[in-house]
């Protein structure tokens, strides 16, 4: 039974604690479950789990690509392991090794991409993962999951444990993360959460960006009279049509994610409707086409015009160049 506190306490500790506290509580009761991590055990919030489980859990050093051959090596004995480093490090350094061990040969391996879009702040464009998705999509066979706060991050990790294939699991954010669920749900692999109904607009979102477009949509509909749906596309790969097609009465789609405009979700939804006709205009906000001076992680997202203020002004323009 999740209670009120565990949720508040996950929004506390921000994805990265909430990610160990719930592996560790997972590997008590699967002793399957192992964890590996590049040189970040700390960081990646497994301090708990090397407490607890210290024969389970395997530090490879800055060797991101080994890591990968070492889970898949780890699976095909029977083992679950979980994979963890900086998203970017993640898809673009163990690029090859997803595209071999988990996309080609199915090997069932959860990798963990920390720290995902600009989580890394003053850290730079060296540490940004803007175009992990991108990368990763781009590859057949892979569960591609970002969940929306702490307690869709417990089940994620939970549905990547119990699904037998494998997951490229992304987590964004900072301590003190908004709550978007603050209760229990069903959280399916594959199958959106419809968040808030409306008449007008669907606004689709991902991982850190479903609380903004929250209070876009809010806010949209207090000051503009315009009302919005509001999708949390957890998994974009595979992804959820059937949630598209019911949204297809609306004047504008929008998607909105902590990831460049091209390659993540918004290209994943525009390929879904230009594939079977029928939409209205699509409206993709996310990262912009370029390096931006590194900043705070409210800084950046201002940069990119993802606070739920820019958000919603985008979307009101947008929708009065519709209308005319």
């Amino acid at each position: 039974m999740i209670s009120r506190k565990d949720i508040r306490t996950w929004s506390i500790l921000g994805m990265r604690g909430t990610l160990g506290t719930s592996l560790a509580a997972l590997a008590e009761e699967n002793d399957r479950i192992c964890a590996l991590t590049a040189d970040l055990c700390v960081t990646s919030g497994l301090a708990k789990f090397r407490e607890r489980f210290p024969e389970r859990l395997y530090n490879v050093g800055i060797a991101e690509g080994n890591m990968l051959e070492l889970a898949a090596g780890m699976a095909d004995a029977g083992k679950i392991p979980f994979t963890t480093t900086f998203s970017n490090f993640a898809a673009l350094r163990s690029c090859e090794q997803i595209r071999h061990f988990m996309s080609y040969m199915r090997c069932n391996v959860k990798c963990v991409g920390i720290g995902a879009g600009f989580a890394m702040e003053l850290f730079g464009n060296t540490h940004y993962a803007v175009e992990d998705i991108a990368a990763i999509r781009a590859m057949p066979n892979l569960v591609i999951l970002s969940p929306a706060d702490g307690l869709e991050l417990v089940y994620s990790v939970r549905a990547a444990a119990e699904y037998e294939g494998p997951v490229y699991l992304r987590i964004g954010g900072v301590m003190n993360h908004p709550i978007v669920y603050k209760e229990e749900f069903d959280f399916r692999i594959g199958k959106a959460n419809l968040l808030k109904e409306g008449s007008e607009v669907v606004i689709i979102a991902a991982g850190t960006m479903v609380s903004p477009s929250l209070k876009a949509a809010e806010k949209l509909e207090q000051e503009n009279g315009i009302s919005c749906t509001v999708l949390d596309m957890h998994t974009i790969a595979p992804l959820d049509r059937e949630a598209l097609r019911a949204q297809k009465d609306k004047k504008l789609f929008v998607t909105v994610e902590e990831h460049r405009k091209n390659g993540g979700l918004g290209t994943a939804v525009a390929e879904a409707l230009a594939e079977e006709g029928g939409y209205p205009k699509l409206l993709r906000l996310g990262v912009d086409a370029d390096y931006k001076h590194a900043g705070t992680y409210t800084y950046m997202l201002e940069q990119n015009r993802l606070t739920p203020d820019l958000i919603a002004a985008d979307v009101r323009q947008a929708l009065g160049s519709q209308v005319e």
